[in-house]
């Protein structure tokens, strides 16, 4: 399906991405009209939203989603697709010191995370491009060497399949001597995310859940014992409520006074600017990540990429200027990839850029609340959603379906609030800068 086809989906415009040109379109979905009853809603339609109503309807619960476009639209359908089992800046013990027991069983769901969504890929026969070649991170200094050697003692420890690599192997693997060793974690790899979150969409009505799209929440109430969700020209109601909007909440309604304004008021909506070459030869495949592993290195300001399934290198970054949007992009990753693979990329040619928001907290870790009698949410995937947000999903669907918060592997905690948050928002293209300051400052 070509991307204007893609765009003239009645009802929703998708951005125009390398995913939105290449995956094949869904379903249309019904609005919600009128009154509808579940025993749990589930407020978005992205890859945790899906994952939670997929558990509940393959269990055997009335589930219904509302999503405010349809699903896949949001970041779940623009991000780079790689599938990481792990946190960007907290390993298992940090992790542990900071959740207690609950951080235990935390460690145990980052750990498995990649699997459990290539299992369910597999299982469900969802074609996703899925490819478990593992994910590498290269350390771009000697101090982040160092904290790369942790990392990988911390996760051994606690059963991963990961390695430590040293700057010849990472060489190998990468087809660049920029980097000072590192390390890889088997379990992971790199999808299509547009075409794994369609795929989930498509299994959640299979197992006989509901979607309604193009059906933006304008309020979430409690009247007496049941969760009211309003929408333009219907309402749903329910026993339970999973709120899965994380970075696009309060993007069609403010939905202020409701437990989404807990969500939206704890995080900084970033926007990842992601950009694929043009198809590129196969002795440039087999130059650059000839393993196609997935790749993100320990930059602040991170570089990552990885190969799609048409031999297109998908990379992307931060924008220290967001104004000058595509055209900065291809020049600032053109010299990056020069600079990484010096004669390779001379003449590189670029044919989509597009962006998307990402929840990030200001300590870089994910937020779980109960938000009320039978009412659960999250957000903060902190550019790890893929493979947490299945993984995450499952959790909060066991969570509103009675399992004990023991045997729950999401640390529950209250809200925290961004100070400031309208200037800290502002104040994101400087944080920018001040990211690649302090990686300039550890480049031996």
């Amino acid at each position: 399906m070509t991307a204007n086809r893609q765009a003239a989906r009645p009802g929703v415009a998708f951005p125009k991405s390398l995913w939105a040109a290449v995956t094949a379109g869904g379903p249309t979905y019904r609005t919600l009209d009128g009154e509808a009853e579940a025993d749990v809603v589930v407020v978005g339609g992205g890859l945790s939203g899906l994952a939670a109503a997929l558990h509940l309807a393959e269990t055997g619960h009335s589930v219904a989603v509302i999503e405010a476009a349809e699903p896949g639209w949001g970041a779940a359908g623009r991000n780079n697709g790689q599938v990481i089992p792990t946190l960007p800046f907290h390993d298992p013990d940090d992790i542990i010191a900071r959740e207690g027991e609950a951080g235990e069983r935390f460690v145990g769901l980052l750990r498995n995370s990649a699997q459990h969504l290539f299992n369910t890929v597999s299982r469900l026969g969802i074609v996703a491009e899925a490819q478990q070649t593992g994910w590498l991170q290269p350390a771009h200094s000697d101090g982040r060497m160092r904290q790369v050697e942790s990392r990988v003692e911390q996760w051994a420890k606690r059963g991963a399949p990961v390695s430590l690599l040293t700057s010849e192997q990472v060489r190998q693997l990468t087809g660049s001597d920029a980097w000072f060793g590192g390390w890889e974690n088997r379990s992971g790899g790199h999808v299509n995310p547009l075409a794994l979150t369609r795929g989930l969409a498509q299994a959640v009505t299979v197992a006989r859940g509901r979607i309604y799209a193009n059906s933006p929440a304008y309020g979430i109430r409690r009247d007496e014992d049941r969760w009211v969700v309003d929408t333009k020209d219907g309402r749903l109601t329910a026993r339970a409520l999973i709120l899965a909007t994380n970075a696009y909440t309060g993007e069609f309604a403010s939905l202020m006074g409701t437990p989404a304004t807990h969500i939206r008021r704890e995080i900084l909506p970033v926007l990842s600017w992601q950009i694929a070459t043009e198809p590129m030869p196969a002795s440039v495949q087999q130059a650059v990540l000839p393993r196609r592993h997935a790749l993100t290195d320990t930059h602040l300001d991170p570089h990552f990429m990885r190969w799609d399934a048409r031999g297109r290198l998908v990379t992307g970054g931060a924008l220290a200027n967001p104004l000058s949007g595509a055209w900065n992009l291809k020049t600032h990753i053109t010299r990056r990839l020069q600079r990484l693979y010096p004669g390779v990329f001379d003449d590189v040619r670029f044919d989509y850029v597009w962006n998307g928001r990402i929840a990030v907290t200001p300590d870089h870790f994910p937020r779980f609340h109960k938000l009320g009698p039978d009412a659960v949410g999250w957000t903060g995937c902190n550019g790890r959603g893929v493979a947490l947000a299945l993984s995450v999903g499952r959790e909060l669907a066991r969570s509103v379906t009675g399992t004990p918060d023991q045997d729950i592997a999401l640390p529950f905690g209250p809200p925290t609030v961004v100070p400031y948050q309208s200037l800290a928002k502002a104040a994101t293209p400087l944080a920018v800068a001040f990211l690649r300051w302090q990686d300039s400052r550890e480049v031996a």
